[in-house]
């Protein structure tokens, strides 16, 4: 029996990873029986009740909260052999083989962008208690694997860098009338202080006279204890250039990819970073931060600036608007290299590390 903590199959970002991953790592082990804890609904809806050896355990408890941990231990059911934590917020009183997903040390790495002591206290226990509680663990990039063991300290346990996927949808968008009339420039996240959104409104509202392009920020404005207001203050100078879409559902999302002119992403901190992938599969060309795992992610395909220089994204940002030879480069690069980064792959090397727990030994985990 594997057991999988599916509570997040719906949140941003862990979401898209666990409906990507789940359904993969499932039909690899036919012989064997799941068990995933969440939502029944929702995850009927997004996994499916087809599979003969999957079946779902109702467990709503928030995120981060003690009642989890009571929870997740008296559903937990005692004919597992492995539990898989999608979350670094193990079940600390669990025994059994436990694999962890770890995305990435934000709350350890940023602290002064967490909101309240009580969170980054959390989180440190949290990293601390996967040196004595996981079996193996999932990163999903190198450089969130370097930042674990640089934050918490070296693992006797292997740890396992796993790059995400893009889904072939984002490659096969189909052509529709454009979302927004003038040319744009895009932005797709939620409004959070370490997306660093300000900067990049700053740096906008500096050409915003020398170009004909407007900015738009897909994504949730408000609903976010670390929302971060300065955005919303700098963009009010800007007037009509800048708009904000607010949540949008997939095939709108695709379409505003699609049409703009480029997309920017100037994070200060990202695990992995998927949407820069995702522009790239849509043809559009991308200017990026060259900060944590980026780099590591878009390789050659991208432009990048310093996110702390506001000056170096509107330089950039000039630069690339008004160069039609590069735009297409990009846009050419980045579809090449958003195709060596698949959800079969990410579910198939899962598996390996699974595979290898089942084994109990460290064979087939490379």
């Amino acid at each position: 029996m594997i057991t999988i903590d599916a509570r997040w199959i719906n949140a941003s970002g862990m979401g898209t990873y666990l409906s990507n991953v789940l359904p993969g790592v499932i039909r690899c082990f036919p012989d064997e029986k799941f068990c995933l804890l969440g939502n029944k609904s929702t995850l009927t809806t997004l996994i499916g009740v087809n599979h003969q050896n999957l079946y779902i355990i109702e467990a709503n408890s928030p995120m981060y909260s003690l009642v989890e941990q009571f929870e997740l231990l008296n559903k937990i059911p005692k004919n597992t052999n492995i539990f898989w934590s999608t979350h670094y917020n193990i079940p600390l009183f669990y025994r059994g083989k436990m694999i962890v997903t770890v995305y990435d040390l934000f709350h350890l790495a940023q602290p002064q962008l967490v909101g309240g002591f009580h969170k980054r206290l959390y989180a440190k226990l949290m990293f601390w208690a996967l040196h004595y509680r996981a079996t193996a663990i999932l990163t999903i990039s190198h450089f969130s694997k370097r930042e674990l063991i640089r934050l918490t300290g070296e693992f006797k346990q292997p740890i396992f860098p796993i790059h995400l996927g893009v889904a072939d949808s984002w490659f096969e968008i189909p052509k529709k009338p454009r979302p927004y009339l003038r040319k744009y420039i895009l932005f797709v996240g939620n409004v959070k202080p370490h997306k660093n959104l300000s900067a990049l409104v700053e740096a906008f509202g500096s050409i915003s006279h020398l170009i004909q392009h407007d900015l738009i920020i897909v994504g949730k404005k408000e609903g976010f204890i670390t929302g971060d207001s300065a955005v919303a203050d700098a963009a009010i100078k800007l007037g009509d250039r800048v708009h904000f879409t607010g949540y949008v559902d997939a095939d709108l999302l695709h379409q505003y990819f699609a049409h703009a002119e480029l997309m920017v992403f100037p994070s200060l901190y990202e695990g992995f970073g998927l949407p820069p992938l995702e522009a790239m599969a849509a043809g559009c060309p991308v200017l990026c931060s060259n900060s944590a795992s980026l780099p590591e992610v878009c390789g050659d395909a991208a432009i990048y600036f310093d996110p702390n220089r506001v000056s170096d994204i509107a330089e950039k940002l000039l630069g690339l608007v008004n160069d039609d030879v590069l735009l297409a480069s990009l846009k050419r690069n980045g579809l090449e290299h958003a195709k060596s980064f698949s959800w079969k792959s990410c579910a198939s090397q899962t598996c390996e590390v699974i595979q290898g727990l089942l084994n109990n030994s460290s064979k087939g985990m490379k």
